[in-house]
């Protein structure tokens, strides 16, 4: 029996490299994983009083199956949070729970897309997006990063590649994969051009809080005639990766997305809910101290800096400067190599260095690239990048 196309057509970079390297770790090579942004596989923990919510939540809650939607509490919650940071004004009825952003992500793409219905995609951009575009039998249409302005997107190239076809433009800021902050300027001119063509604008703002040299300004502050819809969640900022918790709300007051948010709602209630008592958790940490940000964004500027310097010492490599999130895209002269891939599994194989392939995060812009983290402690990015060095002298 064969497995469908469009299944066998997924291909998440970020995770396909885990492949490989569980053989070789388990054939005995030391493995140094810079390959997944998870900041508690290192030393970010999660706040002690998030952890005694969920403990309490299994009392407190019936752990039966919640709203669809998600719970009203964690719903106005997050009303009441996305009003604190950046001062829009929603309600509870626009807001919807996930089971992670990557679950938002499907559900949206499957609600957008007829095939050969288009998307545009940043590029580089966070593969799940083109992927589930794929999945539901779309086009994803990457626009381009400018890797010689830091990485900001190319505005005329989005314009220019608008179609008939075209159901939305997908924007991530701080950026995945490159550590790029957006300017209140490109956010602005991205909103003018979707409100021009009336087509949605998707934000992904997973990463809003985790900003160093730039200042984040969100897409939920664009003028009324932008119909939008912005996603977040708790894995980054709050620390919760496992916990599976993302959300995401609507600002339509065109009434353009009435339907889109209808067979949205129909999907979520075809998979039930998103986790109770770790909705339960998510309320308690939006709704208590906030300081451990301070900290986690000090280390991630410290280990971005050393990150920056580092590789580009390093004969072959060279990147921008990260001002957000938890990654950086370096580019490598692939002298020795026919593909960027080739590259990063030589990498692993040779030196047990586990980064991922540019061109798994977009074919047309992201080649010739690879993606790194800057969550470890700076002895293991100075250990990886030292075997990164070696392997590059001896390959030239």
């Amino acid at each position: 029996m064969r497995a469908t196309s469009r299944s066998m057509g997924v291909d998440y970079a970020i995770r396909e490299i885990v492949v490989p390297a569980d053989e070789l770790e388990r054939q005995g090579m030391r493995v140094l994983r810079l390959n997944i942004g998870d900041p508690n596989k290192w030393d970010f923990e999660t706040p002690e009083y998030f952890k005694a919510a969920l403990r309490e939540a299994v009392d407190v809650v019936d752990n039966g199956y919640g709203n669809s939607q998600g719970s009203t509490e964690l719903r106005q919650a997050i009303v009441d949070r996305e009003h604190e940071k950046h001062g829009v004004k929603i309600t509870a009825d626009n807001v919807f729970v996930t089971s992670g952003v990557s679950e938002a992500a499907n559900v949206l793409m499957g609600t957008f897309l007829e095939n050969g219905d288009e998307m545009l995609v940043p590029g580089p951009g966070y593969p799940s997006y083109t992927q589930y575009v794929k999945y539901f039998g779309g086009v994803p249409v990457p626009y381009r990063q400018m890797e010689e302005e830091n990485w900001q997107p190319d505005i005329d190239m989005i314009r220019k590649r608008i179609t008939k076809r075209t159901k939305g433009i997908i924007v991530i800021n701080p950026n995945n994969p490159t550590g790029a902050v957006y300017p209140e300027s490109s956010i602005r001119e991205i909103g003018n051009i979707a409100a021009e063509y009336d087509i949605p604008l998707i934000s992904d703002e997973v990463y809003d809080k985790i900003t160093f040299d730039g200042k984040f300004f969100s897409a939920s502050r664009l003028p009324s005639d932008v119909s939008r819809i912005i996603l977040n969640g708790f894995s980054k900022v709050n620390l919760m990766p496992g916990w599976r918790v993302g959300y995401g709300y609507f600002i339509d007051e065109k009434g353009m997305l009435d339907e889109i948010f209808e067979g949205m709602m129909r999907q979520l209630r075809l998979r039930i809910c998103s986790n109770v008592p770790c909705q339960w958790a998510a309320k308690a940490s939006l709704q208590g101290p906030q300081d451990y940000i301070i900290e986690m964004n000090r280390k991630l500027k410290e280990r971005a800096d050393f990150t920056y310097k580092r590789l580009n010492e390093i004969p072959g490599i060279s990147v921008e400067r990260a001002k957000g999130s938890m990654f950086m895209f370096p580019r490598v002269e692939l002298t020795k190599w026919k593909t960027d891939l080739e590259f990063v599994l030589d990498l692993l194989r040779t030196e047990g260095v586990v980064l991922v392939n540019g061109s798994g995060f977009c074919h047309e812009f992201g080649g010739s690239h690879f993606r790194t983290i800057t969550l470890p402690p700076l002895p293991v990015l100075e250990e990886a990048y030292n075997k990164l060095d070696s392997f590059m002298k001896k390959r030239r």
